[in-house]
């Protein structure tokens, strides 16, 4: 069988991340057929609309896209096209795994958890506006509605029971956002009970931030709004080892788009430097959507046993904190050929080699 799936590049790093991810999903023997497409700031160039109607058409076709990263201009210029693509498809979950898989001198070498994050509406609803003529104060609505909040609940859970998770958690700010807040509680709390056979509980979004930092190995599924979810996944990430390891998916009722959490980084576009990892491993959660679950753990385990052995890893897994070591960095594209190379060949009965944690630093604080 050949999967046909929409392919777009991205901006920035984006095509090379890209050609990485691809060189690895062939390399499972999975065929596909890439239909690409393009959106953002090359879109722009083409055809001055940084997400033109034939990207949205191939993604509703195909019903899933395997997505770069997109430049969002800060403060100016046009608006987020990520954004844009998750409401007109209404892809209203935002599924972001963080495990720990840097290898030697990770931090955190427990963490296996996953950010669930409502991903059509909240702060990043797109309804903002100036107060006044002189532009001197601004206001964002924050629009929470309880169909989407009892749909995100619902799907972290049964997200949870799929992956035979235990724990879900809900993250919000109900003490002070007491409309807003309230009403995402209590779409969760309505929920739990139809659940009895996982544990459900909850965080205020400061404290849970406090929590991960501290014990991110008491956490499993964490299921919030759309903005307390952007922070929760990168600081997931950060736990991880790095927005260069951390993938996504998009979850509509019959879409799916997978993307890396990690932004286009612009100043390293063409230089064959970026981590590929995030975006091979869209394609190990792209694979186990499709049921190939075979291939999905071949690609996971690649990448885990590469950048456990530390001889072939980009610039960011060879620096002082993610390895105890001095390792000489690798290239993009040489990295991605190293995980290609092992895809066929791992042994999957084998236990994965566990990360081993770094020194914890001396506490100095209170010696100035």
């Amino acid at each position: 069988m050949t999967y046909r799936v929409t392919l777009i590049p991205g901006d920035g790093i984006g095509p090379e991340v890209t050609t990485a991810a691809l060189k690895v999903a062939e390399a499972t023997g999975v065929a596909f057929e890439w239909e690409v497409v393009e959106a953002g700031e090359k879109a722009i160039k083409r055809s001055g609309n940084p997400l033109p109607d034939g990207v949205l058409e191939s993604i509703r076709k195909n019903r899933i896209a395997l997505k770069g990263p997109i430049t969002t201009p800060i403060g100016s210029g046009f608006r987020s096209v990520n954004v844009a693509l998750r409401q007109q498809l209404d892809l209203y979950a935002s599924v972001r795994p963080a495990r720990a898989i840097a290898g030697e001198g990770t931090r955190f070498p427990e963490t296996d958890l996953i950010v669930v994050r409502e991903a059509t509406e909240g702060l990043y609803s797109g309804v903002e506006h100036w107060v006044d003529r002189e532009h001197t104060a601004a206001e964002t609505v924050n629009i929470i509605t309880r169909k989407a909040s009892d749909r995100i609940c619902k799907f972290a859970f049964e997200l949870a029971r799929r992956q035979r998770r235990k724990h879900v958690t809900a993250v919000h700010k109900a003490n002070i956002m007491k409309t807003t807040g309230a009403l995402f509680q209590t779409a969760f709390r309505e929920m739990a009970p139809k659940y009895p056979d996982l544990l459900a509980d909850e965080r205020l979004i400061d404290n849970m931030c406090m929590q991960l930092a501290k014990k991110p190995e008491d956490y499993d599924v964490l299921v919030t709004t759309n903005l307390f979810g952007d922070i929760l996944s990168d600081l997931a990430a950060g736990l991880a080892g790095g927005l260069g390891v951390a993938p996504g998916a998009l979850y509509g009722e019959d879409l799916a788009v997978f993307e890396p959490v990690h932004g286009s980084a612009p100043k390293y576009a063409g230089l064959d430097k970026a981590d590929p990892v995030a975006e091979i491993l869209c394609v190990e959660l792209l694979l186990r959507h499709l049921g190939e679950a075979e291939a999905a753990d071949r690609v996971f385990r690649a990448v885990w046993e590469t950048i456990a052995e530390k001889r072939v890893v980009t610039y960011d897994l060879a620096l002082p904190g993610y390895t105890l070591r001095p390792v000489p960095p690798s290239s993009c594209s040489a990295m991605a050929a190293e995980i290609a190379r092992k895809v066929p060949i791992v042994d999957l009965d084998r236990p994965l080699p566990r990360p081993a944690a770094s020194p914890p630093e001396p506490d100095t604080h209170l010696e100035a």
